[in-house]
């Protein structure tokens, strides 16, 4: 009976080990052959002279989140942490922006190269977009190639994106960078570069080339009529009186009879300078400086009624006169002292978060804390769409130490206690609910339909989350070491006053021209419009009487730990 059974089981071992031999060979042979149906395909003449198609390497995708309280946790957690949180505490990073991230671009884009030569060169003849290719040009650390405005969308950029960005920004020339990157200018600062090392395709677009490493693909975007340019980001700085000697100083001034405001916009964005100090019928050009502080700023009226006045007597000479008020607008164009960012330098023993409920503002305040710290700030979530959007902190390990601060909505004991210090961010509930359902419905700077408003939706939220506003900022005023509190309208109302207590708060010591030229870029990409709000007052009486109750007690806890009481526009005392 057993020299059978021993025969059996011999038999059924030789099979299982030949179906597996078989299966691998299998699976052999079809990846052998889908590799050479993808090659006949990037390789074979398109008939409708459409652009080859090209392989292209996702990029590490966001995980969707699904319900409307849960949020996706970074998914570099669970890795560094089993590695040890990261051997390498002593590594120095690089103190360029350039450096660090091409070498995360080396990683991402290498797969995106043509294979060939003559796939470039069709890469280059099939390209379609608007405007007209000038050439690969190179842009590192010290040879920029377009020194304007910069949008980011590691997706979903094109070379249509691009351009028109620019172009509403007033800019003559669009480039594009690691196949993700926008610059704009109104000029090419850095010589030419071999074709081939722009052979990265944008990321929403396959068929145009997207520049390189350090390198930019430029485009000169369809020309437009003066006075006809639009621009975006224009802000009105203030009126402020000025000597003549001071003007003297301003690298760019013109004189035009027939001057405006718009012309004289458009002459400092084609200079690439920040302000246009506009006093009709002169236009000066110059860089933001300690001079145009909000609080040397006079009466608006004070410009328009002496302007009035004395335009005769300006027009007349060709000079400005020795003391004169003067209008002063912000460009479309970045200064570029707020351009450089990188990761602390040395890893921080300390984390600090910046916390908020979600809705608050968290998204814009840490674009003004890299405006003007210079450092990403990191983030205990993952959010794919910010990452897009420019803050490369969003992938980096919450608990690595390179981030200045670290976003966080969490608000249980254990949570906060993982900190060591906290900016405890707070904004109008009544506004932050209605900001966190705008982004669940539509995304960071979208908004909800009137349809949305109606829906039984609404309710539940704000049953559910009203509540979570109270704990929320209660939980880290009982359990957080060491706190500041920023209230979101002041510092909306008071913006370089706040910066420079977050700034201390941080223990960073900051310049006042990045000041100032965070001041002039303040909004960015990141701030949803405020224009579009729901045709009727989404709130109930019972809502409003809900939300109230928890202001009042939240205003009564932070008058007991001596912080100041929440703003009086909350709601009626």
């Amino acid at each position: 009976m057993l020299v059978p059974l021993y025969k059996l089981l011999c038999f059924l071992k030789k099979t299982q080990m030949l179906l597996l031999c078989l299966g691998v060979a299998y699976l052999m042979a079809g990846s052998i052959l889908l590799l050479q149906r993808s090659t006949i395909r990037v390789v074979q003449t398109n008939p409708a002279g459409l652009p080859p198609l090209l392989s292209l390497a996702a990029p590490p995708a966001a995980r969707e989140t699904t319900g409307l309280g849960t949020r996706t946790r970074s998914r570099w957690a669970t890795a560094q942490a089993a590695s040890g949180g990261g051997s390498n505490v002593n590594q120095q990073w690089s103190g360029s922006r350039s450096l660090g991230v091409q070498h995360l671009h080396r990683r991402w884009f290498h797969n995106l190269l043509p294979e060939s030569p003559e796939q470039r060169v069709s890469l280059l003849r099939n390209s379609r977009h608007k405007g007209t290719y000038i050439g690969c040009f190179l842009h590192n650390s010290s040879e920029r190639a377009l020194g304007g405005t910069m949008l980011y969308d590691l997706r979903k950029m094109t070379s249509t994106l691009c351009q028109d960005t620019c172009s509403e920004s007033g800019y003559q020339f669009a480039g594009l960078e690691y196949g993700a990157e926008c610059h704009c200018g109104n000029r090419i600062s850095s010589p030419k570069a071999p074709e081939e090392d722009c052979s990265l395709v944008c990321r929403g677009e396959r068929g145009s080339p997207c520049g390189g490493v350090g390198r930019l693909s430029i485009y000169k975007v369809e020309e437009q009529l003066p006075g006809h340019r639009k621009f975006r980001n224009i802000y009105h700085r203030g009126c402020f009186k000025m000597t003549k000697s001071i003007t003297g100083t301003f690298p760019v001034y013109s004189f035009q009879p027939n001057l405006t405001m718009q012309s004289c916009i458009e002459t400092c964005t084609d200079k690439e300078l920040p302000l246009a100090v506009f006093r009709k019928p002169h236009c000066f050009c110059t860089q933001t400086s300690s001079l145009f502080s909000v609080s040397q700023a006079e009466d608006k009226q004070l410009c328009v009624e002496r302007s009035d006045l004395n335009h005769t007597a300006a027009a007349a000479s060709t000079g400005p006169a020795e003391h004169n008020h003067y209008q002063v607008y912000h460009t479309p164009v970045l200064d570029s002292r707020c351009k450089e960012r990188m990761f602390l330098p040395q890893r921080s023993a300390s984390l600090v978060a910046l916390s908020s409920f979600p809705g608050a503002g968290n998204t814009w305040v840490r674009h003004l804390i890299e405006l003007v710290t210079g450092f990403y700030t990191g983030s205990f979530y993952f959010d794919g769409t910010l990452y897009n959007r420019g803050f490369k902190g969003e992938k980096d390990y919450w608990k690595s130490g390179r981030s200045i601060c670290v976003k966080t909505h969490e608000s249980g004991q254990r949570d906060i206690q993982m900190f060591d210090s906290a900016i405890l961010l707070i904004r109008n509930p009544y506004r932050s609910l209605m900001a966190e359902f705008n982004r669940k419905c539509a995304g960071h700077l979208g908004h909800a339909t009137d349809a949305q408003w109606s829906s039984k939706e609404w309710p539940e939220f704000v049953s559910s989350y009203a509540p979570w506003w109270a704990s929320h900022t209660l939980g880290w005023l009982k359990f957080g070491r060491r706190l500041l509190v920023v209230h979101y309208e002041e510092l909306q109302r008071t913006l370089l006053p706040q910066l420079r207590l977050i700034a201390a708060f941080l223990n960073v010591s900051i310049t006042e021209e990045r000041l100032l030229c965070a001041q002039s870029n303040q909004d960015g990409h990141f701030r949803r419009s405020g224009a579009q709000q729901p045709s009727t007052d989404p709130f109930t009486p019972d809502m409003r009487q809900m939300i109230d109750s928890f202001i009042l007690s939240v205003d009564q806890v932070l008058q007991s730990r001596n912080f100041s009481g929440l703003p009086q526009d909350y709601l009626p005392r």
